[in-house]
C-alpha cells in the first residue's frame, strides 16, 4: 500500500493559528480596515495580513492562502448604476419601446 507523501516545496511562513486570525479580520470587511470600498483584492489582503501577522507575502502567496487554505475563491462585483430602477425600465420597455418600434 502506497504512504501519503509530505507536501513538498517551502512551507508557508503563517502557522494555522496566523490563517484563522486572518481569515476572522478578513470576514470583518474591507471597510472595517480602512478601506473605502467593502471589496477585497489581493493587495488588500496583502495589506491586512500584514498588519494582523506581521508577515509580508507576495501577491502569488496571497492568492494562495485565499484559494488554498481559507477556501475563497474569485468573485467579481455586479457592475449596476446606482440610479438604476428596475420597475422605470420595465415601464419603459412594456410602453415605450413598442411605440418607437412601430415607427421604423
Amino acid at each position: 500500500m502506497l504512504g501519503r507523501r509530505p507536501a513538498r516545496g517551502r512551507p508557508s511562513k503563517l502557522d494555522d493559528a496566523q490563517a484563522g486570525q486572518v481569515r476572522a479580520a478578513l470576514e470583518q470587511g474591507a471597510q472595517a480596515h480602512g478601506f473605502e470600498a467593502d471589496l477585497w483584492a489581493l493587495e488588500r489582503v496583502g495589506v491586512v495580513v500584514e498588519r494582523v501577522t506581521g508577515v509580508k507575502l507576495a501577491r502569488a502567496s496571497v492568492w494562495r492562502l485565499l484559494t488554498g487554505r481559507l477556501g475563497w475563491s474569485l468573485q467579481r462585483p455586479r457592475h449596476q448604476a446606482v440610479e438604476r430602477d428596475d420597475s422605470e425600465m420595465a415601464r419603459w420597455v412594456a410602453q415605450e419601446w413598442p411605440r418607437i418600434k412601430k415607427g421604423r
